[in-house]
């Protein structure tokens, strides 16, 4: 996996490894990817050993569980709001 890769992208990253994979393994794999969000950053070893899911069966269901664990930094325009004003 490369050592930078945007938030949009991490799914086409996911597809390099052979499936099904556990958590703790692709955590480990994944640890020291810095992934860019749209306001800010975070690894994406420590993002997956967040998961509470034991093992992923194809790349769409690692990243649909990481989209569980992502920040707020994570996605929209930075100082976009809700519309709570």
């Amino acid at each position: 996996m490369t050592t930078e890769v945007h938030l949009s992208r991490v799914e086409d990253e996911f597809t390099e490894y052979s499936y099904p994979v556990e958590r703790r393994a692709l955590a480990e794999s994944c640890a020291g990817t810095t992934v860019l969000f749209a306001d800010g950053d975070a690894d994406l070893g420590a993002l997956l050993a967040e998961i509470d899911q034991e093992r992923f069966e194809s790349p769409e269901d690692a990243f649909a569980a990481l989209q569980n664990v992502l920040p707020i930094e994570a996605v929209g325009e930075p100082g976009q709001s809700d519309g709570d004003a």
